[in-house]
């Protein structure tokens, strides 16, 4: 035992005593009363020994200021050294050659259906000034962790273009929760860096940069860029940084580092820069000059001098700004002379030219060609809004910039030249460069002769003439927005594209910003070799600006018939006539066309079983309809529980990754005022756009891709109006071809119309939209909607869309034609009458079925019984009759053969009295002549035997002799 505890005492004897380059100083971990101890740590273990002992550290709260350092062995603060910096309390990265310590990148898919997704090798890339985000649809994260001692932050500045990744940034805390969603997502940028600031608290912090690329379009996702990424908080810096190169501090106790001026660079740690050669260049903050090229034609550009005082301009060439090509190098191009001087051309509409040939405003109440500036006539009001057609110099509110998709710190910004005629793109640095052209606006104020109401939807109307040629895959984007930095792209054209014109409708007034971008490649390079393709410009034309100026005037609706008087707008469902200047009311069921409020062609007559608004500003239909049936009768439809926002989603689509998406559709049926109820959003960035139409579309991506909520991006609506209602399959020029739902029965579909007036390069007449409502009752709750067999995304060809619904609700309301009675056997003296639906059943709601009848009856039985009764009493009758009549005949056989017996013996004796009664004491029996006896049918026969001509009967009698005798 004594051996063991001496071992490492001999073994300590033999090594060195440490010195102050063989280990560092560190703090303990703080205890709970906020203090800790300095302890010093070797550099390698077992190289030294007699390492200084512990002593107390400063407090857990202390910290230096920016542009110092704790100097561990005093436990002081010091100044940084000139070429270094510090941000005292925190750490700041913002050189990205490697991916810094501290910091971890991976990919994972996050669409669990993806198993054969390999996302391994998409992480994010350092790309020297800034590190860059995957391209494809695996979810790439870099994650730094980082342990305040003190409340702090993290900001980090990004460039975010691309709206087809989706960008977030939280923080985990100790326990694993996150920041608030709302505020992780990033807002998208388009020429320019933004910085995003997060508070962090004490303790441990994981920070999260993620990304997911979601790309339904060829066309090449730009990726995310984040730099300068600075944490505050931590306790203390114990070293300076040195300045990275294209940098210099040049005093001690710098917080930051300077960037170099053009034409000049630094090393790393520089307190100065160096200047660059004559025959070299360098931009802001580089680390190295390069060497200048000879100057091409690529290099300069022409331009249009403004008019001078005698109205003359010229054509003049001039460097691209900042000058990089050497004109004495071998091969260098000479700057073209400049052109002769040439009239100037006149002002544009709505400005005139002063006595120094500048262009100035027309005052308000005027209106100009480009001469001179009219006052408007009375009873007339000045259209408003901007024309350019005439490019001497560039518009004051109209701007050019150039903005790189791979970080450039150039301070160029000639991107588009004025060219007399028109405006066009220059030379850029690089083919992939964007050259913007910004122009923008304070706002909209509709004029007065438009009625202001609710509905109404143009604000304003931007017209303009473009045209473009390019050996590349060039595109021009059109983008409107809020700002130049706060927009998005409403139309582009690729290719060369002929001299044409192209309108967007301004609907909200926070559309005030309009950027023409035009890129020569999609492709990175650092060679210029598509620089003669362009963009050209003609004229844009903006209606209805605040502060504009106009070049024409219209009539208007005057307050009161005193000369002077302000202009009034007409009432809602008035139009102007345009000889008389006084409002006219609409017809009824017309809508006034926005754009044309002037003249009785203003009101457009409704569609079909459609009418006007109280406002006349559009057609609605308030969910009720009667349509003629076959067989003469009015059907009568009820949409009513149909009208809300019914939301649908298409079949799954997958994208050629495998990431898993579909098409939602929102749809505003009907309606009695016609608003729009539908709306589709787009909830990627912190923008959050949002449509309102009847029907309307968006993409969406299932919430397993971003975690917490699904994903709803590119909202546009396929359906702004109501054109009408019918069960005709065209309507103005829009179809509903049957052979995409085949019917089913003889009852046939009700049809909505819509129409969407946006036009785009692929609609150039806009989208359309048709609903078909179909009757089926076995249909639960508000129906099933469903597409096209052949068109799973609703259209064939992106402008025509077509649904089909089936709903109960679509059915007409019962009448009493819909069902039939059903009459049951009579029952125990009770008969039951059942109302029933015929079948199929082609109707809903409406009237109910009758309720059981109960009536009372006779039976079979009864009738039965009752003849046979009838029968046997007849025939006792008739028996009972017989015997009568034939006991009677008995006794007049009697009677007569006693007579002629007396008529015979006393032939010679006076007449007796016609008397045949049996006088008193005679005895009947004692005289009875027994008559030969007859047969049954005998007796029956004597019955009918006629009587004689004279009245008389005649009765064959025999004599006691046996000889017939015959009585008249």
């Amino acid at each position: 035992m004594g051996i063991l505890l001496l071992a490492p005492d001999v073994g300590a004897r033999d090594l060195p005593m440490c010195k102050e380059s063989d280990y560092h100083f560190e703090y303990t971990d703080c205890d709970m009363l906020g203090s800790r101890w300095r302890v010093a740590i070797p550099n390698k273990p077992e190289t030294c020994t007699g390492l200084p002992n512990p002593v107390k550290g400063t407090e857990c709260s202390f910290s230096c200021k920016a542009g110092e350092f704790l100097d561990m062995k005093t436990q002081e603060c010091q100044k940084c050294a000139a070429g270094t910096y510090s941000l005292g309390t925190g750490v700041r990265f913002d050189e990205w050659d490697r991916l810094p310590a501290g910091f971890v990148s991976y990919g994972m898919d996050m669409n669990a259906e993806n198993v054969d997704a390999n996302c391994s090798r998409s992480t994010w890339v350092p790309k020297g000034d800034y590190i860059a985000s995957n391209l494809d649809e695996c979810t790439s994260t870099l994650t730094y962790a980082v342990s305040l001692k003190q409340s702090g932050s993290v900001s980090f500045e990004y460039l975010y273009p691309d709206n087809s990744i989706f960008f977030e940034f939280y923080v985990q805390n100790d326990q694993c929760q996150s920041t608030e969603s709302e505020n992780r997502w990033m807002k998208s940028t388009e020429g320019d860096w933004n910085t995003h600031y997060v508070q962090l608290n004490r303790g441990n912090n994981v920070l999260y940069w993620r990304t997911t690329a979601f790309s339904l379009v060829s066309n090449a996702v730009k990726p995310v860029l984040v730099r300068n990424i600075a944490i505050a908080g931590v306790a203390y810096t114990s070293e300076c940084f040195l300045c990275k190169p294209g940098t210099y501090s040049a005093k001690a106790g710098s917080a930051i580092c300077a960037p170099c001026p053009v034409d000049s660079y630094s090393n790393k740690g520089a307190t100065v820069c160096q200047q660059c050669d004559s025959d070299k260049y360098a931009g802001i903050g580089s680390g190295t000059c390069q060497q200048r090229p000879a100057c091409t034609a690529n290099d300069y550009f022409y331009t249009h001098t403004p008019c001078d005082s005698n109205g003359q301009t010229q054509q003049m060439n001039k460097w691209i700004e900042p000058k990089i090509c050497s004109e004495s190098a071998e091969g260098a191009v000479r700057l073209p002379a400049s052109g002769e001087m040439e009239n100037c051309p006149p002002c544009n509409p709505g400005f005139f030219p002063n006595n120094a040939s500048v262009c100035e405003p027309c005052p308000h109440g005027s209106y100009s060609n480009g001469t001179a500036c009219v006052p408007c006539p009375a009873g007339t009001e000045p259209i408003l809004g901007y024309e350019y057609k005439w490019w001497n110099r560039m518009p004051d509110n109209m701007r050019s910039s150039v903005y790189s998709r791979e970080y450039s710190d150039s301070e160029r910004n000639t991107a588009w030249e004025v060219a007399g005629e028109y405006i066009y793109t220059t030379p850029g640095d690089l083919d992939s460069d964007y050259m913007m052209l910004t122009l923008s606006v304070p706002g909209y104020r509709l004029p007065h002769s438009v009625a202001k109401n609710a509905e109404s939807t143009e604000l304003s109307r931007i017209t303009f003439v473009f045209e473009t040629k390019c050996t590349a895959d060039c595109v021009l984007y059109f983008m409107a927005g809020f700002s130049d930095r706060n927009n998005e792209v409403v139309e582009h054209w690729g290719g060369t594209r002929e001299k044409q014109s192209y309108s967007y409708i301004v609907k909200s007034n926070n559309t005030v910003s309009f950027t023409w971008a035009f890129q020569r490649t999609e492709g990175y390079t650092t060679e210029r070799q598509y620089s003669s393709d362009f963009a050209k410009i003609y004229a844009v034309r903006i209606s209805n600006v605040i502060g504009g100026v106009a070049s024409q005037c219209q009539r208007c609706a005057l307050g009161s018939s005193q000369s002077g008087s302000e202009c009034v707008p007409c009432p809602p469902g008035h139009y102007l006539n345009n000889i008389t200047g006084a409002c006219r009311r609409c017809p009824s069921n017309t809508f006034i066309r926005p754009q044309q409020p002037v003249g009785e062609g203003a009101c457009i007559p409704c569609g079909p079983h459609t009418h006007s608004n109280k406002a006349h500003s559009v057609c609605v239909s308030d969910c009720h309809l009667d349509l003629p049936q076959a067989g003469g009768e009015m059907a009568h439809y009820d949409f009513s529980p149909l009208a809300n926002a019914t939301v649908f989603q298409s079949g799954p689509r997958f994208t050629s990754k495998g990431l898993r998406y579909f098409h939602q559709f929102s749809i505003g049926l009907c309606g009695e005022e016609g608003r729009s109820v539908a709306s589709c959003i787009d909830n990627v960035t912190e923008s959050r756009k949002e449509v309102i139409s009847h029907v309307c579309q968006a993409t969406v991506v299932p919430s397993d891709v971003r975690g917490q909520s699904v994903v709803s991006s590119q909202p546009f609506s396929i359906g702004d109006t109501l054109i009408g209602v019918t069960t005709e399959t065209t309507l103005d020029q829009v179809s509903s071809p049957t052979h995409y739902f085949p019917l089913e029965s003889s009852l046939p579909d009700v049809i909505f119309y819509y129409r969407s007036a946006e036009a785009t390069k692929a609609c150039k007449n806009g989208r359309s939209t048709t609903i078909r409502l179909r009757c089926d009752p076995t249909v639960s709750d508000k129906g099933h909607l469903s597409l096209p067999s052949n068109c799973s995304e609703g259209t064939c060809d992106g402008c025509s869309f077509h649904f089909l619904w089936r709903s109960k609700y679509a059915c007409p309301l019962c009448s009493e034609s819909n069902y039939k009675e059903i009459v049951s056997a009579c029952s125990q003296g009770i008969q039951k009458t059942t109302y029933v639906w015929q079948e199929p059943q082609h109707c809903t709601g409406g009237v109910s079925l009758p309720a059981q009848k109960v009536t009372a009856c006779v039976t079979l039985d009864f009738w039965l019984k009752f003849g046979v009764s009838t029968g046997t009493v007849a025939a006792l009758l008739l028996v009972s009759i017989s015997c009568y009549f034939w006991k009677k005949t008995r006794k007049l056989e009697y009677k007569y053969s006693k007579l002629m017996m007396s008529a015979g013996e006393k032939e010679c004796e006076l007449p007796t009295a016609d008397s045949c009664a049996i006088m008193e004491g005679e005895d009947a029996e004692d005289d009875l002549i027994y008559l030969t006896k007859k047969s049954i049918f005998g007796k029956i026969k004597s019955f009918s035997r006629e009587r004689t001509s004279d009245g008389f009967d005649s009765v064959p009698l025999k004599s006691s002799s046996g000889l017939e005798m015959e009585m008249s």
